[in-house]
């Protein structure tokens, strides 16, 4: 059988409109898609708030009263493209932006040192016919307002601070006389903190990019997409890429599928034909509005003559649940990641359970600025959770637990998942709930199976 014909077929199975089975009936319900215009409306409303809102706040809270960053087009570091307004794709030729705090009861500036404005947001401060030269006029702006410190985006620890690369560092430094030059610092919280910090507009829309994401995941873990004997894990990864691309989103990494098998000690993914009695698993995300998902959950397909999972899978997903529930309780203000992780585990192997816990932030980014909890092959202390825990602030609940299921001979199956939450400072709460029941498909009778198609 050729890959053509088996790519018709393919289609042809998965695209028949097939009548509500009570699987299909519990799967998550699509929410509405913004038209492309609407959607630029609300990312640049969200912005200008963030603008107006959350600037001012962490750099008075840093203590910096000046802040520079510097990209060019089609080199934009992470923050300077976090700002820019809808239509604006890429920065400019090199785009400079100056935000200066002239204190308690003055006026914020925030300025673009460059030929252009950038939509209504950034107010262009340089006429190259006036001043030819964009270091010199960057020089004369900062002279002006005579800042006491200046902060510029420089760090080893993430690459969300490390924006200000070495040639644009130089170039400006050489311009700045040494009275200014002295006041420059290399700053790694502001970047982070403006990225990582959500506002309140933003997380009342954010639920319903969570709910889209499990929405499409519902759809591709079901009879509907999987027909059992016929369908690859692969046919179900790029039939998650075309659903994506069809409700015009953007995904950030390609997707995942492999299932779990009775006998097999590892994950199978590939061309591996899903059958009666996997564990099906997905990773999966989607951008939409500026922000991330990252989503990770089970489906089990139901062997002739069962109704549900076997217990020892529904037990494996309660032992990740209750895994979830010691971390989420482990959030605590100004606590570094290590702390939480550490916090966390302890909770989880009292209980008897075998955690496995790489939590991360989420928002502008699918593995955001943050700290970080713990990462999949490394459960202790690491530099990149040192960072302190902050409130308003997204994070993707992402960590396995280890457990034997007793009808498949006590085989060790790790059950993993992840789902997106909000952290408020006092609790932490899941943007569109979490998977505590596992999705079942299949349950057709073994007879009207295919074993597979040749290739």
């Amino acid at each position: 059988m050729t890959m053509a014909w088996r790519a018709a077929l393919f289609l042809a199975l998965t695209s028949v409109p097939v009548a509500a089975s009570a699987q299909q009936e519990v799967r998550p319900a699509y929410p509405p898609v913004l038209p492309l215009r609407e959607r630029a409306a609300v990312i640049d409303g969200w912005l200008r708030e963030r603008l107006d809102t959350v600037l001012p706040a962490i750099m008075r809270e840093q203590g910096v009263d000046m802040w520079v960053l510097v990209a060019r087009e089609n080199f934009e570091e992470p923050v300077i493209a976090s700002m820019l307004d809808a239509e604006s794709m890429a920065a400019r030729r090199r785009t400079i932006l100056v935000f200066f705090d002239s204190g308690e009861g003055l006026p914020f500036e925030r300025l673009t040192v460059s030929r252009y404005p950038l939509g209504d947001l950034f107010e262009a401060d340089w006429d190259p016919h006036i001043q030819p030269d964009q270091w010199k006029r960057l020089t004369e702006i900062i002279a002006v307002r005579n800042p006491k410190r200046i902060a510029i985006n420089s760090s080893r620890r993430t690459a969300y601070a490390d924006g200000m690369t070495l040639s644009a560092h130089d170039e400006m430094m050489a311009a700045l006389p040494e009275s200014l030059r002295s006041r420059v610092v290399r700053d790694e919280t502001l970047a982070v903190r403006w990225l990582e910090t959500r506002t309140a507009a933003e997380m009342a829309r954010y639920p319903q990019i969570v709910a889209l994401a499990h929405a499409i995941i519902g759809e591709g873990l079901s009879d509907k997409v999987i027909t059992p004997g016929v369908t690859t894990t692969d046919d179900v990864v790029w039939w998650f890429r075309e659903r994506i691309a069809a409700l015009k989103l953007d995904t950030w990494f390609q997707p995942s599928v492999a299932v779990s098998r009775r006998g097999v000690k590892d994950t199978l993914d590939g061309d591996t034909v899903i059958a009666p009695g996997d564990l099906i698993w997905t990773d999966f995300g989607i951008e939409y509005l500026r922000l991330h998902t990252d989503t990770q959950q089970n489906a089990y397909v139901l062997r002739p003559g069962e109704t549900q999972a076997p217990k020892g899978l529904r037990d494996g997903l309660a032992a990740n649940n209750r895994v979830q529930d010691a971390l989420t309780t482990s959030f605590r203000v100004g606590d570094s990641g290590n702390a939480i992780l550490a916090r966390a585990r302890a909770k989880a192997i009292a209980q008897g359970l075998n955690p496995s816990i790489y939590s991360h932030p989420i928002g502008y980014h699918g593995h955001g600025a943050g700290t970080a909890i713990g990462f999949w092959d490394n459960q202790q202390p690491d530099p990149r959770g040192d960072y302190p825990l902050y409130p308003n602030t997204a994070w993707s609940i992402e960590l396995a637990a280890t457990a034997a299921v007793p009808e498949w001979g006590g085989q060790l199956v790790s059950f993993k998942t992840e789902e997106d939450a909000y952290y408020d400072g006092s609790r932490v709460t899941y943007l569109d709930g979490r998977q505590t029941d596992l999705y079942l498909l299949g349950g057709t009778p073994t007879a009207n199976l295919k074993p597979g198609i040749p290739k």
